[in-house]
């Protein structure tokens, strides 16, 4: 027996179906019909037996025929010429007196994705629209549909659009909906069906005979009409009353957001069908798909702007489950923060407290994130919460409750006497630049009420060489000038030295500018360093800012019942703000010259590393160990170069570190990562010895592409080049 898939098995089939002892009997014809369709839909090429089951079309078996008009809707676009054969038989079923067989063939020839069908389908397609049979013309419109999408820019046929919008009066509840969807296709370039008066009631009163779906379309199509009275308007308010009772979330949606479109002069009615439809979306966020379950969430969040407290009686509704995935998790935090009030305060806290210890990073910093929207309000309670998170030191914990901290402080500064004994020890756990940011900004500022603030500061400053953030060494320069115009005798030492290496030493522009403009502003005078750096530690009155107000319902009502409320424009800038891409200059001149000379000559062109791009170090391991080196070379090394200060290098190139050994190690090791904006990902291992001191790179490549690869050997070697150069 053949192997599914081979040629011998396709030839075998196809003699199958030529043998004449096997059309006469008409189970065997069918099962090798049958076997042929199941070659199809495993992705098997059977289009050399099109002649055969276009033969098999001329049966009066319902099932064969179904099973050869799908397999000739599927090639024909691959065999156009032999298609034609099969016209002649569609054309004839058309007219069967059994109207499935006419539905059936109508749809298939609608189907057929072949130059030059629409001269064959025109007739057939305009007796079906007047056929008996309900099914044939709810094919003939969908066809309508399908032969004005396949003739492309061709003027819209009038005589086809008046017999679909006669086919609205159809008793077909289904041809109705037809109707309406084929209008839209054909009427898109012209803004689509036009509701008016007459067709607007008709479609209100024949709402009832609709299923579900139709219900949820016709919905949507009525938001296009205007009632012209108040009368009216209250007539057809009452005839959709009874669909916000609906069983179907989707009917619900539709009929709550035609409610708010007509009533968008009653904000009254409008709230009172915002409270009728808290029942359906409580039930729909408590799904079992969680698809529904995020979409029901994203509706109450978008109800609560313009109504806060609107669910706060049904809070514990929005505790989160074990199973559920993060994206909802989030949401229902989110929502809670909109319903704490003096009774529920203590339960959502604890909640939120729970999340806060989550397996997942990204969840536990949004669940503290949480707390700290909370403690604008209560800020003595999420004060005690957030210093008892400290205590599991953390990293990722540790920092997003130090960056909530700083953004407290400034907006309540009531909170900075119970915040700042909190500070100390939190150095030795964070390692992100965000944490780093926040903590030596809380140092800086309050540094008058911490009794060890310079010890810490101290710290910062014997490792500033070993730093790669450019953001965190102006930090910490502010914070430091900041805290010596209060202390002077502790911080004169250290200032001194932060200040010189920034001058003499960083590379990095902002740094250096940054130190030059702290040196001539403390020689001017300690007076007038004081008047410029004295600024206010805290300004509540930017709460007023912060805090949410209430919008106007319908800010948000167009957008109701659609995709815009899945997208989180908050979260989206905060996404996009940070997505700048670095363009990293191709080489200097000395290093095309040294390729040139080697044999192998560049283009001059840019090569743009990614500056927000991410890894876990799960996912590094595995894409090391799956993928092979792509390219090997070595430097000769100085003994007094510090490694480190080459990481430094890399990072303004946007190749970042990932992980490194401990100073000193011989052979020190230190693994990088990039990503340009082609998707290329590349994977680099710096391997330095001391005894003969050389340095040797080996880098991976996820796709291969030798030119790519070659203008990032070239980035690497004017890294190094470049330190090797100022050393």
């Amino acid at each position: 027996m053949p192997y599914l898939g081979s040629e011998d098995a396709v030839k075998e089939l196809k003699r199958a179906l030529s043998n004449p002892h096997i059309q006469a009997d008409r189970l065997r014809y069918r099962n090798v019909i049958h076997k042929v369709i199941r070659h199809m839909t495993q992705g098997v090429d059977v289009s050399s037996v099109f002649m055969e089951m276009v033969k098999a079309s001329a049966t009066v078996d319902i099932v064969q025929k179904k099973l050869v008009y799908l397999y000739m809707c599927t090639y024909a676009c691959q065999k156009p010429d032999l298609a034609l054969l099969a016209i002649n038989t569609l054309c004839k079923d058309c007219s069967d007196p059994n109207p499935m067989v006419r539905g059936l063939a109508l749809r298939s020839m609608c189907n057929l994705r072949m130059p030059g069908i629409n001269e064959y389908i025109q007739q057939p397609i305009s007796s079906g629209l007047r056929d008996k049979a309900s099914y044939v013309r709810r094919v003939a419109v969908l066809g309508c549909a399908k032969m004005h999408s396949q003739q492309g820019d061709v003027e819209v046929d009038g005589t086809v659009v008046n017999e679909l919008y006669s086919l609205l009066r159809d008793p077909d509840p289904i041809v109705l909906v037809n109707c309406l969807r084929a209008l839209e296709e054909i009427l898109k370039g012209e803004g689509g069906v036009v509701i008016n008066k007459p067709i607007a009631h008709h479609l209100l009163n024949r709402m009832a005979e609709l299923d579900q779906w139709g219900q949820s379309e016709v919905l949507g199509f009525l938001l296009r009409y205007n009632p012209r009275t108040e009368e009216e308007l209250f007539d057809i308010l009452n005839l959709l009353d009874n669909f916000l009772k609906s069983n179907h979330t989707s009917v619900v949606m539709g009929a709550t957001k035609l409610f708010l479109v007509l009533a968008v002069e009653f904000s009254s009615v409008q709230r009172d069908v915002l409270g009728r439809l808290k029942g359906p979306l409580l039930t729909a966020s408590a799904s079992e798909s969680k698809e529904m379950c995020f979409v029901a969430l994203c509706h109450v969040r978008e109800i609560l702007s313009s109504m806060p407290g609107h669910f706060s009686s049904h809070y514990k509704k929005f505790f989160s489950s074990y199973n559920d995935p993060h994206y909802i998790k989030s949401q229902k935090m989110d929502i809670l923060c909109e319903l704490v009030n003096d009774e529920n305060v203590n339960n959502i806290l604890e909640e939120l407290r729970i999340c806060c210890t989550d397996v997942s990073v990204q969840l536990a910093q949004t669940a503290i994130f949480a707390i700290g929207r909370i403690a604008k309000t209560y800020s003595e309670k999420c004060v005690k919460i957030l210093s008892q998170l400290l205590e599991f030191n953390q990293e990722h914990i540790t920092s997003a409750v130090i960056q909530t901290f700083r953004d407290l402080v400034w907006l309540r500064p009531q909170c900075i006497t119970k915040v700042c004994p909190a500070l100390p020890g939190c150095e030795e756990i964070i390692q992100d630049n965000e944490g780093k940011l926040a903590l030596i900004w809380l140092l800086g500022m309050h540094g008058d009420l911490i009794l060890n603030v310079p010890y810490i500061l101290e710290d910062y400053v014997d490792n500033i060489k070993t730093e790669t953030s450019p953001l965190v060494k102006i930090e910490l320069l502010s914070a430091l000038v900041r805290l010596f115009l209060s202390r002077p005798a502790e911080c004169q030492d250290m200032l001194g030295r932060l200040i010189y290496y920034c001058i003499e030493e960083e590379i990095d522009m902002a740094v250096r500018d940054q130190g030059l403009f702290y040196y001539r502003l403390l020689a001017t005078g300690v007076n007038e360093a004081k008047q410029v750096m004295n600024s206010p530690k805290s300004d509540p009155t930017l709460s007023v800012l912060v805090e949410q107000t209430n919008q106007p319902i319908n800010t948000w009502v167009p957008d109701f019942n659609t995709l815009m409320p899945l997208c989180d424009r908050k979260h989206g800038v905060s996404l996009t703000a940070g997505s700048e891409e670095a363009v990293v200059p191709f080489a200097s001149d000395h290093l095309v010259s040294e390729e040139i000379n080697s044999g192998n000559s560049l283009e001059p062109a840019d090569l743009t590393l990614q500056s927000n791009f991410t890894i876990t170090p799960e996912v590094y391991e595995m894409s090391w160990s799956s993928t092979d080196t792509a390219c090997e070379c070595s430097f000769n090394w100085k003994t007094d170069m510090q490694p480190d200060i080459l990481q430094t290098s890399l990072h303004l190139m946007n190749i970042f570190t990932i992980a490194k050994s401990k100073t000193g190690a011989n052979p020190w090791k230190a693994y990088l990562y990039a990503k340009d904006n082609s998707g290329n990902l590349f994977l680099i291992e710096l391997r330095l010895f001391v005894d003969a001191p050389s340095l040797e790179v080996s880098v991976k490549q996820s796709s291969k592409n030798d030119h790519v690869l070659q203008h990032f050997m070239t980035i690497l070697r004017t890294a190094v080049s470049a330190i090797l150069d100022l050393s």
